[in-house]
């Protein structure tokens, strides 16, 4: 930290009543002073970073004024607006995690909360938020595993609807089809939970989302994130109450994550999806379906998958079964393997 960004810590960090913790007067006095000219700095952002790795005791008033001042820089304020960058997620990243590994659920919340607001992001941090829910289920790290509602090695409802939540949050105007840097999180997840007592919703997500991406000939052409991703028709039925189901479905985190969590993600990224594929006229989604085939060269990345460890585990049979029934074209190279496991 140079020292400027140390200069500007200090300035906040004095606002503190406590080196060690904040209350709702203490936010209330920092919002301000951050908020004074409408324009959170990227000093001033960094030093927010800086103080709430201190904060061994915070508040309700402390997490909505961090997201939301990081969220509002992060996605508007460094260009362009609307916008992440390459560079801006690499800022980002470096500045949201220690070793790779993000150490809040404050800042866990906020990662997700960037991915569900911007209009365009890379794919690496997609990845990189994935690999949060990942390293808490390997390594048992992170702020998923403090919280002790975990089983190392397992994969449980609660991971399997989290990940299903980040990917959904990452719906974009350049994300509707699943993204192979996220596959390749849920690839990771497969080979070393094989044989694990994972929960059954693990295969349908593992299933939903490699098919969908190995289905897509491009981004534009690929099918919708929505159908990929969805547990069964709940994505699309306005009945549903979405924001709910998910609350029930990540009970398994406790009050790890904050209660209006699900809320925020699905009422901003489903709104961005609607807005979306409204614009896409009939024609694309035409092609859409007439795309869903795989060629030699998604053939050969998925066969390579499923030899790594030399085992076709039950998860990578059930995606065979299912890339054999629904894709209009297959590689004769992967249909060989489909044909021994059918």
């Amino acid at each position: 930290m140079n020292a400027e960004h140390t200069s500007h810590t200090a300035r906040l960090s004095n606002i503190l009543m406590s080196e060690d913790k904040v209350g709702p007067q203490d936010v209330l006095r920092m919002r301000k002073d951050i908020f004074r000219d409408g324009i959170v700095t990227i000093n001033e952002a960094d030093a927010l970073f800086a103080i709430n790795n201190t904060l061994e005791q915070t508040c309700d008033e402390w997490h909505e004024f961090f997201i939301e001042a990081l969220t509002q820089f992060t996605v508007f304020q460094l260009a362009p607006s609307g916008y992440i960058t390459d560079e801006n997620s690499a800022w980002l990243m470096e500045a949201i995690s220690r070793n790779g590994i993000v150490e809040t659920a404050t800042e866990l919340e906020l990662l997700v909360k960037i991915l569900a607001t911007a209009k365009r992001l890379p794919a690496t941090l997609v990845q990189f938020t994935m690999l949060q829910v990942s390293v808490a289920v390997l390594n048992g790290e992170g702020p998923l595993a403090r919280g002790g509602e975990l089983t190392q090695g397992i994969i449980g409802q609660a991971e399997v609807e989290l990940l299903r939540t980040i990917m959904y949050a990452a719906s974009s105007e350049n994300a509707l089809a699943i993204s192979k840097q996220e596959v390749e999180v849920l690839q990771q997840l497969n080979d070393a939970t094989n044989g694990a007592n994972n929960h059954a919703a693990w295969q349908g997500l593992y299933v939903g989302a490699t098919a969908n991406y190995l289905m897509s000939v491009s981004g534009e052409k690929a099918p919708s994130r929505d159908s990929a991703l969805a547990k069964q028709a709940w994505l699309e039925d306005t009945e549903v109450n979405h924001t709910g189901f998910m609350k029930e479905m990540v009970s398994g985190f406790g009050k790890l994550l904050s209660a209006d969590f699900f809320d925020d993600i699905f009422t901003s990224s489903h709104v961005m999806m609607e807005k979306i594929w409204k614009e896409k006229n009939d024609g694309l989604v035409t092609s859409m379906h007439q795309s869903e085939g795989i060629n030699a060269q998604e053939a050969a990345w998925l066969l390579a998958r499923i030899h790594r460890d030399g085992d076709i585990n039950e998860n990578e049979k059930a995606l065979l079964r299912f890339l054999d029934n629904e894709s209009q074209a297959i590689d004769p190279s992967l249909q060989t393997m489909i044909n021994q496991v059918a």
